[in-house]
């Protein structure tokens, strides 16, 4: 019995550790997805749960609250890609290094201000990040507050208060990375000129509604069909020019 406790205090203290370990790992990541240290921490702290589980059902016929099956890490690592062509830190650094810039344009039409203002207001009252609880009063504020509530991206403005509209998306090979410390607050062009040395790989047209009477005249569907697919804005495919 003495061996038992033994070892289900040494598989407790393999669960503390990976645990301690995995948040230790978020904590570095600082939100970076895809992270390997973050994933193998998380593998780590998954097998040591699954032992510990399994070492009381064994001894006591009891189990923990966690529903886990045991990850064989190798198998993970090919399956999830972690560590295999792709730069974890073991790779030499590569002497022709490229900066990719992704630059992007969206347009919105507000179907009502008002329920804009009230929506960016309820988000500041909410997250008052920098402490400023005024009411909100213009459209660009509104949109600024609701990016800054999110995650930063355009994904935040996927809400019924806009309407999303046609896009572009351009790619470009730069010579240098943005600085955003060289332009004005209020410039808004220079961050997204492309240099005399950059070059432009491609562009992607996003559009937001289909032609509903060219869809009638070509396939011969019916309007109820074509508004469907209009509707479908977000998961529809930008268009390649």
């Amino acid at each position: 019995m003495t061996d038992r406790h033994a070892e289900l205090d040494a598989a407790l203290e393999r669960v503390i550790t990976a645990a301690r370990d995995h948040l230790a790992a978020v904590k570095a990541a600082d939100g970076r997805a895809d992270d390997d240290e973050v994933w193998r921490a998380y593998v780590e702290l998954n097998n040591a749960s699954n032992g510990y589980d399994e070492l009381l059902l064994d001894a006591y016929g009891e189990v923990t609250p966690w529903d886990v099956e045991a990850i064989d890490p190798d198998e993970a690592d090919r399956q999830f890609g972690v560590g295999i062509g792709g730069v974890d830190g073991t790779e030499a650094e590569d002497p022709h290094p490229q900066i990719i810039s992704v630059r992007q344009r969206r347009d919105y039409r507000v179907p009502s201000v008002a329920a804009l203002l009230r929506l960016a207001d309820a988000a500041r009252r909410t997250n008052p990040g920098d402490g400023d609880t005024a009411a909100v009063e213009t459209v660009g504020e509104a949109v600024l507050e609701l990016m800054q509530a999110g995650d930063g991206s355009l994904g935040a403005l996927d809400i019924p208060e806009l309407e999303s509209l046609d896009g572009v998306v351009v790619v470009a090979e730069v010579a240098t990375p943005l600085d955003p410390e060289a332009y004005e607050d209020n410039d808004g062009t220079g961050p997204f000129a492309v240099g005399a040395e950059d070059r432009v790989v491609d562009r992607l047209d996003e559009h937001a509604f289909v032609d509903l009477d060219e869809d009638e005249d070509e396939e011969g569907v019916g309007i109820d069909a074509g508004l469907d697919e209009a509707s479908d804005q977000s998961s529809a495919p930008a268009d390649r020019r």
